[in-house]
């Protein structure tokens, strides 16, 4: 039997007869579907394959996220010094021994980037941005999510070099202020995306400076931006027409004037989530699904003051839901299950229910339930009148079905006064 090395001496040797049958431009071409392992893997191969795997063109566009704990500085060097002009797209996600001085070798080396991901690299700072501002003017879209050391200083400084930003990402950047958001709006007209999760210190005034600057927003998430008020959301509604994604979860002072003001201009809506915004009622989700029939998804986690009355206006609305959270909305009962079960959106679209904390909620609601014939996960935990035979019945019907739901154990028998108990409560959840 021949040896493993003399088995694939054909592809060790530069004259294999692939490389002399297909021309370079080809071979070039076929690597440049290859992921970064497959052509780290064919670099090995050959000379010849060395030098097709490692060309720049190959390496347009790279993810490092499957190296993050071994991906230091060096490594980005070498990568900016290969690539060049031909870098589009780099994610560094999670590379958090990155640091700003290999970050400038590659905005000074790879100036066409468009499209940069250093998610969670929390040793980069505002150098990063000031030299991205200066090398990179192609840039359309950045995510900083989870990089503590950003501060308005980076807004100020891409608001002046990349003004073609599409999307930006500063999650998590809690020295982000409604200054930095005002000079990037001012500067990025561009703008359809802005992820701004956790960023406590982003007030309405920023936000209302982004909706008079950026009328084309699309996508927004401000989840944790705890000082917004409806001031904000109304100027979004009003001056973003093309708006079609809202996140407002845990920004709890809104009240049902942002329902109605969305209500009013946002008609383009799909998803919605306001988990946590304890303030809405009934009557600004009434509004909402009278002009938002493109609604596809909505989370009302913790929207406490909802009854069955909400259920009964989606119901009737907005036909395209998929995915609806009712989660500790205490005041559904089977009855809004049910009407919400007879909707045109239960029997064609719905396929995520969550109904986790509702305490009204029955083994009836299940049974309305079984109509929904496209329902693939259901969420019960801590729903204390549901049964497993009620479960149960619910999989004879979809049993495609996923069911999470929690049955706390049952409460152990008081022991005699003489009598030590072998176990507690916790140990028997345990």
């Amino acid at each position: 039997m021949a040896s493993d090395s003399a088995r694939f001496q054909a592809f060790r040797d530069d004259e294999a007869s692939i490389n002399k049958k297909l021309p370079k431009e080809l071979l070039l071409r076929i690597f440049s579907f290859l992921d970064v392992v497959s052509l780290c893997r064919c670099a090995q191969v050959s000379k010849a394959w060395n030098v097709l795997a490692l060309d720049g063109s190959n390496w347009q566009r790279i993810d490092l996220f499957a190296f993050q704990k071994d991906v230091e500085g060096p490594v980005i060097e070498n990568i900016s010094r290969r690539c060049g002009g031909f870098l589009r797209k780099l994610s560094l996600r999670g590379c958090q021994s990155v640091g700003d001085g290999s970050m400038k070798t590659l905005a000074l080396l790879c100036q066409n980037i468009e499209d940069l991901n250093v998610n969670d690299c929390k040793k980069i700072s505002d150098t990063i941005c000031t030299a991205l501002s200066r090398h990179c003017h192609k840039l359309q879209r950045l995510n900083l999510d989870g990089c503590p050391l950003i501060t308005d200083k980076s807004l100020k400084a891409l608001s002046d070099g990349c003004v073609n930003l599409t999307t930006i990402n500063i999650s998590w950047c809690s020295n982000i202020t409604e200054n930095g958001v005002e000079a990037l709006a001012r500067g990025c007209p561009k703008l359809t995306c802005f992820i701004a999760k956790g960023c406590e210190q982003i007030t309405s005034r920023g936000v209302i400076c982004l909706a008079r600057y950026c009328s084309n927003l699309e996508v927004m998430n401000l989840m944790g931006c705890g000082t917004i008020r409806d001031e904000a959301v109304q100027a979004l509604a009003e001056r973003c027409p093309k708006l079609h994604y809202l996140c407002l979860s845990s920004c709890s002072a809104l009240t049902d004037a942002s329902l109605l003001a969305l209500a009013q201009y946002s008609t383009m809506l799909s998803t919605l989530e306001v988990a946590g915004c304890a303030q809405f009622t009934d009557a600004g989700f009434l509004a909402l699904a009278r002009s938002c029939r493109y609604l596809e998804k909505m989370d009302l986690d913790g929207c406490v003051l909802i009854t069955d009355a909400t259920l009964i206006h989606l119901a009737m609305g907005c036909p395209r839901i998929e995915y609806l959270t009712l989660s500790h909305c205490e005041l559904i009962t089977d009855e809004g299950i049910r009407h919400l079960s007879m909707s045109p959106c239960a029997a064609e679209n719905l396929t995520i229910l969550e109904l986790d904390n509702c305490p009204l909620v029955t083994d009836a609601s299940l049974e309305y339930l079984t109509s929904c014939h496209n329902l693939q996960r259901i969420e019960l935990y801590d729903c204390q009148l549901i049964t497993r035979a009620g479960i149960k019945r619910l999989r004879n019907y979809l049993p495609m079905i996923k069911v999470h739901a929690y049955f706390a154990p049952v409460t152990p028998p008081p022991m005699g006064s003489t009598a030590r108990s072998r176990y507690c409560r916790c140990c028997a959840i345990l």
